[in-house]
């Protein structure tokens, strides 16, 4: 492989912090720059301060880092952003036209710039939801996401530029606290778990939601990045999912090991947004695409999360 240049916008989010070390890992320190609007980053290597929301400070790292590939995880969340709805439309959407348009002026060879489930609405199917199907968000971090897609197909055909995208699904993982998701009880419950505590879940007990475990959220990342265009049929963001449970489900599975562990079901303002979500996606034509498979059951995922907080406790 050739020497890639990259820059990870959004570095210290939740994916950002577990991204950047992978692609350090795959390019070499020297090679991959963090940036984030946090002026404080605990990881190792390259750190830009950087507000996505000014093009021209975004122009400028790219052409004095000589960036090739560029990482855009910057963003308000689903849960944050119906707090304060316009603004969190303003922030996503700058920030994505600012990414795209720079990147397209700076000749970036590749770009990242996930997209969400929280893009599919009522009239997509609830289980197994197909990769093309009717996209009709009741979020505005939904709208937002449609936008993002939107975009990255225009920006695709317009103007060849190769951008790549994921609907991911709620991301799981013990290398951050949780930060504004509906789907972040699936990460929250464990810190209480481990410390001995009741958990007080934000959505009931049956709600089903897709789910992919950090690993699987990374390795997904960097496989799309790799593969070959040739290969990739999808103009907008691919459907990836690992496995799909309930809090329910989550809490059982947990008790397997802390078997006093014990869950309590108050729904708030999230339980809506979770219910217009699906239960399950259809991931096929990324498994056709560029082979896509998740490693990562509800087992596998509650061992390994239990296993990492419970030596951080």
């Amino acid at each position: 492989m050739s020497t890639e240049r990259i820059l990870v916008i959004g570095a210290n989010g939740q994916i950002g912090k577990v991204l950047f070390p992978a692609l350090q890992e795959l390019w070499g320190k020297g090679n991959v720059i963090a940036a984030d609007i946090r002026p404080v980053f605990d990881g190792e290597g390259i750190f830009e301060v950087l507000d996505a929301t000014d093009p021209k400070a975004i122009s400028v790292l790219l052409s004095r880092h000589k960036i090739t590939q560029l990482y855009h995880l910057a963003a308000i969340l689903s849960a944050k952003a119906e707090e304060n709805p316009l603004s969190s439309w303003e922030i996503n959407t700058r920030t994505l036209l600012n990414v795209l348009e720079t990147g397209r002026e700076c000749k970036v060879s590749k770009l990242f710039i996930p997209s969400s489930i929280a893009v599919f609405g009522p009239s997509a199917p609830r289980t197994k939801v197909p990769q093309n199907t009717y996209l009709d968000p009741s979020t505005a971090y939904g709208i937002s996401k449609v936008a993002t897609e939107t975009w990255i197909a225009y920006y695709r055909r317009k103007y060849n530029l190769d951008v790549r995208s994921i609907r991911y699904p709620g991301v799981l993982g013990y290398q951050s606290m949780p930060g504004g998701g509906t789907t972040d009880y699936a990460v929250d419950i464990f810190y209480k778990a481990v410390k001995g505590e009741q958990y007080t879940c934000f959505l009931e007990k049956d709600t089903r939601l897709p789910m992919i475990y950090m690993d699987d959220a990374i390795r997904a990342t960097l496989e799309l990045m790799q593969a070959s265009p040739e290969n990739l049929s999808v103009d907008m963001a691919y459907n990836v999912q690992s496995l799909s449970f309930t809090p329910e489900e989550l809490g059982t599975a947990i008790r397997k090991y802390i078997p006093d562990f014990q869950i309590t079901y108050i729904p708030d303002f999230r339980q809506t947004i979770a219910h217009s979500w699906p239960e399950s996606i259809d991931d096929s034509v990324a498994q056709k695409d560029w082979g896509w498979q998740p490693k990562f059951g509800l087992d596998e995922v509650v061992r390994d999360m239990l296993e990492h907080l419970s030596n951080h406790s």
